[in-house]
């Protein structure tokens, strides 16, 4: 046969039913002509497989030249490409080779977890098999499906299988075991992440790696908690990723410099938060070679979007594993899980959810899931411990805090971290926030956030002397979307790194000392000492003096001031009877 045949090796389809009949009719007369069995196949059968897509057709032209198709048994644990076949006047030309590679990478793309496994007495079969990492194995190492193994009864060996209890026979068995797909989790130690990690080790067989990224909410011993816990779970490594000075440089430093609270009142703790956080584990996993990120983010709230949209641009070629939203489960279910297998689970559904971090702690649960109530005292982690009130002077330099109270700072954390020691105990930075949640349902939440609602009001309240009236106007309206794209898991849109340098060189005259007194559940500002007060100028003194122009050249700007209103009603005389009725 002509070697130069153009063959076409594809996916088969409902056009390609036609073919079944010379299908089986070209597997059964090479069956015949071998001497050896073939597990037969209805029409019915290799129809269902055309339809469902696990089957492959080699053509040439409009004639038929090869065939395969696939099936999974044990729950999808194993997979066999079956009934490979080539028409006797296409062989010799490797199209047999062609169409089990098509069927194997098919088989990978739709069971990656499978093992592969075939039973031959071709020695061309075993050749490729062997080419594509298959390695002879007995039978005991295949499936245990009995339906599997009830197809081998057309074969004429069939008494030999049985007689060995199935355990070997004429056939060669092979098979090909996938490296187990490297997973990292995206551990916080919660009850999600922790079914995670075990579900993927023991159920999926994944080599399972722990990663922690920590912005500032987890202490030493919750990590070392963490580290332990993972090991226990079956993961094969642990860290810790400490991101806190990153997010502080790459989020909060601008939070900061646009005064940014959503809708006037939440400082975006928890959402700036987990931007950074799974950057850093789509680092982390690419840096290790991983196949798969997983995290534990249900279907109904905002962190999914956060962390699958991040680990879509920073790390597109990796899966995303999501078992907490995908399968639907319940709490209960994960708990009676880890507790069947070893790991006592004391993860009590609480009345409140927490989580802590570098720039706040977000409250959920409890009287919130009630828009008619408040947050009771006890709800709050940080109680409030101090009575009376105190001075705290925040120093800022180009909009940075830089003093606590006299004492220097090089730390922006440790600065934050000052701030909400001495603020916290007077029951400082609580609030509620209730907002639109990136999925679209309105969503409410409490918080405590001594320190941010501290620094940004000091820093407003520099900007309001150090400022002029368009540069504040302009960047209330790029911080309001800033904060918005950090909530709505937009860090990475390139305008950010606009507006990021917009808010940067607004802070060149934004230095001075702002001192503001606490008391029990508020605080208010007291004043500002800054070398670049607008206050303070050569040209008067509001409500007081003018030194800059006379009271000529006020009447005249008046006047001119009032030029566009009075040529309006010149020219409406109607809507001037209207205003003219004001007066009276």
């Amino acid at each position: 046969m002509d070697s130069s045949v153009d063959f076409t090796v594809e996916v088969a389809q409902e056009c390609h039913i036609p073919y079944v009949p010379e299908i089986l009719k070209t597997i059964e007369d090479a069956a015949r002509v071998r001497g050896t069995g073939i597990a037969k196949r209805r029409p019915e059968y290799v129809e269902q497989k055309i339809r469902e897509g696990k089957a492959i057709i080699a053509l040439c032209g409009d004639d038929f030249a090869g065939f395969c198709y696939i099936e999974s048994w044990d729950h999808e644990k194993f997979v066999a490409n079956s009934g490979l076949i080539v028409k006797e006047k296409y062989r010799g030309q490797g199209l047999a080779k062609r169409i089990k590679r098509f069927a194997f990478d098919l088989s990978r793309k739709r069971f990656p977890d499978a093992k592969l496994f075939g039973l031959t007495t071709g020695a061309a079969v075993m050749k490729i098999n062997t080419e594509l990492g298959y390695v002879p194995v007995t039978f005991p190492d295949l499936t245990s499906d009995p339906v599997f193994w009830k197809g081998c009864e057309s074969c004429v060996n069939y008494d030999v299988l049985s007689r060995n209890n199935f355990t070997r026979c004429l056939c060669t068995g092979m098979l090909y075991t996938p490296k187990p797909k490297k997973v990292v989790v995206a551990y916080s130690g919660g009850l999600d992440t922790s079914f995670t990690i075990m579900y993927l080790a023991k159920e999926k067989g994944y080599e399972v790696h722990a990663a922690c990224a920590n912005t500032g909410g987890f202490s030493p011993g919750q990590l070392r908690q963490n580290e332990e816990n993972a090991i226990k779970l079956g993961a094969k490594s642990y860290v810790t990723l400490d991101v806190t000075k990153e997010y502080y440089d790459k989020a909060i430093r601008f939070m900061v410099f646009g005064n940014v609270l959503r809708n006037g009142t939440y400082p975006v703790s928890v959402s700036s938060e987990r931007i950074f956080q799974a950057m850093a584990v789509a680092r982390y996993a690419k840096s290790i070679g991983a196949d798969a990120i997983a995290h534990g983010s249900t279907g109904a709230g905002n962190d999914q979007v956060r962390f699958d949209m991040t680990f879509m641009v920073m790390a597109p070629e990796l899966e995303v594993i999501t078992l907490t939203r995908d399968m639907g489960l319940t709490r209960q279910f994960e708990v009676d899980y880890l507790n069947s297998h070893g790991f006592p689970a004391d993860f009590a559904k609480l009345k409140y959810s927490y989580n802590v971090g570098l720039w706040g702690t977000s409250i959920c649960g409890g009287e919130i899931l009630d828009s008619r109530c408040a947050l009771p005292e006890s709800a709050y982690l940080k109680q409030v411990s101090k009575e009376g009130g105190e001075d705290i002077a925040l120093g800022f330099r180009e909009g940075v805090l830089v003093s606590v109270n006299g004492q220097e700072y090089t730390d922006g954390v440790k600065a934050i971290q000052d701030v909400e020691a001495i603020a916290a105990p007077y029951g400082i930075g609580r609030d509620m926030h209730v907002g639109d949640t990136i999925i679209g349902i309105k969503g409410r939440v409490g918080f405590e956030a001594a320190a941010p609602l501290l620094i940004i009001a000091a820093h407003k309240f520099l900007e309001k002397f150090t400022l002029s009236k368009w540069q504040q106007y302009w960047k209330d309206q790029v911080s309001n979307w800033y904060g918005m794209f950090l909530h709505e898991s937009q860090y990475l849109e390139p305008v950010m790194r606009d507006i990021e340098a917009m808010l940067l060189s607004s802070q060149r005259n934004v230095s001075g000392t702002v001192t503001m007194h606490l008391r029990p559940y508020c605080f208010e500002t007291v004043g500002v000492d800054s070398p670049n007060d607008l206050v303070k100028n050569k040209f008067g003194e509001y409500g007081e003096t003018q030194k800059g122009w006379t009271g000529d050249d006020a009447k005249g700007f008046i006047k001119l001031s009032a030029t566009a209103l009075r040529a309006y009603y010149a020219n409406h005389p109607d809507e001037a009877a209207e205003v003219e009725k004001l007066s009276k």
